[in-house]
């Protein structure tokens, strides 16, 4: 079985733990669990996992301020995992900076696929086409998949760039929410929409230094990428 990288999962439930553990192992992952918030940052600096998988209600630290501090170290695949109906702990989750979040009880299955594909994010894109685009004041790199803001590169969790790459390579379209779901989170995902909302409302807060809005809100809709009009040209 091809090794697939490693996991550092944080919860305190230990039947958790060894279902991610026995399935995820299964498919392929090195497994590593800690079970005390005060002990992840230690165990991440050790192990410098691939993706973690973080609980909200943890012992010692929290998991929403564990995300904030892991994102400060660097831009690791994040899972959130919540209680089912807790939906402010997953909006804040998102906003702190996840990619993903799974609601308890889950199916390990579930949790594998989306390990998988919060992974795929991290490799580099089909450069074939497009690995390039530059704009006023913001380019994006497909090819190292990086944003530069006013010439500086800016930090994007891989969830964000596959997100505005998207929306880049389609200028003017309109997507749903829940297209955009399909295409970008790359699995049947079930969740709540309003996390495109929040992948948005980050990128924005990430463009907010340039003079045009490049991601546009269609009410009633969804959401377009748009780029300034040049001179002599018309759009509908």
């Amino acid at each position: 079985m091809p090794y697939l990288g490693k996991v550092l999962v944080v919860d305190d439930d230990q039947t958790v733990m060894e279902l991610i553990k026995l399935y995820g192992e299964r498919e392929g992952f090195e497994i590593t669990g800690i079970s005390n918030g005060d002990l992840v940052l230690p165990a991440f600096d050790r192990e410098n996992p691939d993706v973690v998988i973080l609980d909200i209600m943890l012992p010692g630290k929290d998991g929403l301020t564990l995300c904030r501090n892991l994102r400060a170290i660097r831009m690791i695949p994040i899972i959130m995992l919540t209680a089912k109906g807790e939906e402010a702990d997953r909006v804040l989750g998102l906003e702190m900076g996840a990619d993903d979040y799974v609601a308890k009880p889950f199916s390990p299955r579930e949790l594998v696929a989306r390990i998988k594909a919060v992974l795929r994010r991290t490799q580099p894109v089909d450069t074939s086409t497009n690995w390039k685009m530059k704009y006023p004041g913001l380019e994006i790199q497909a090819d190292i998949r990086s944003v530069l803001v006013d010439g500086k590169e800016t930090e994007v969790t891989p969830r964000e760039f596959d997100l505005l790459y998207y929306l880049a390579q389609n200028p003017r379209r309109v997507f749903t929410r829940q297209e955009l779901l399909t295409a970008v989170w790359g699995y049947d995902y079930f969740g709540d929409q309003r996390t495109v909302d929040v992948h948005i409302r980050r990128l924005r807060t990430k463009l907010a230094s340039l003079p045009h809005e490049y991601l546009t809100t269609v009410w009633g809709v969804g959401y377009q990428f748009t780029p300034p009009v040049k001179e002599g040209e018309t759009t509908l």
